[in-house]
């Protein structure tokens, strides 16, 4: 049993200095990942953030190297992985802005301000021929009063201005039917 401990501690010295080895080759092929870089990006700070990530993810994906022969190509790999994720992600957002960017010129474009003037003027005509009464309770009702609320300011029944209410939707929906789709 104590050959069995010993031989794990061994088997463990050796991946510690195994990975030490590793990582060390790793931090001397700057000069090569740089230029890998450069097939990228001509940016020059680009470049650097591109060779920082694939550090980065290399030293924290030591125990998948074990199975490559090539330090370099595997490296290669990571930075280009790097790279097209970061690639397709801002082409996406740049995408999405095309689009909003779209859509919003298409609502300016569609906008017909003279209609939108008609269908107000036809709004304020047809609450203008309702009673004062039945003016204030529908426009608090559209203000957001509760039921109970417009009862207490006009002293009715609840149930009263429920019916109002109803009946008021009623007319307006018959005067404005023609806005209706």
């Amino acid at each position: 049993m104590r050959t069995l401990n010993m031989q794990s501690v061994l088997n463990r010295l050796n991946q510690e200095h195994m990975s030490t080895s590793i990582e060390s080759t790793i931090i001397a092929s700057t000069p090569v990942l740089h230029r890998l870089a450069g097939k990228f990006t001509t940016d020059q700070s680009e470049k650097e953030d591109l060779v920082q990530e694939t550090f980065i993810k290399s030293l924290k994906s030591l125990e998948k190297f074990e199975h490559h022969p090539k330090l370099i190509s595997w490296l290669f790999v990571i930075m280009k992985n790097i790279y097209l994720n970061r690639y397709r992600r801002l082409n996406v957002a740049r995408t999405a802005e095309k689009e909003i960017l779209h859509q919003a010129s298409m609502r300016e474009k569609a906008t017909n301000h003279a209609e939108s003037k008609f269908v107000q003027d036809d709004i304020k005509a047809s609450l203008c021929s309702l009673s004062e009464q039945n003016y204030g309770i529908f426009s608090m009702y559209v203000e957001g009063y509760k039921y109970h609320e417009i009862a207490t300011h006009y002293n009715m029944k609840e149930g009263t201005v429920k019916t109002r209410i109803h009946t008021i939707r009623k007319i307006l929906k018959k005067k404005l039917g023609v806005y209706r789709k």
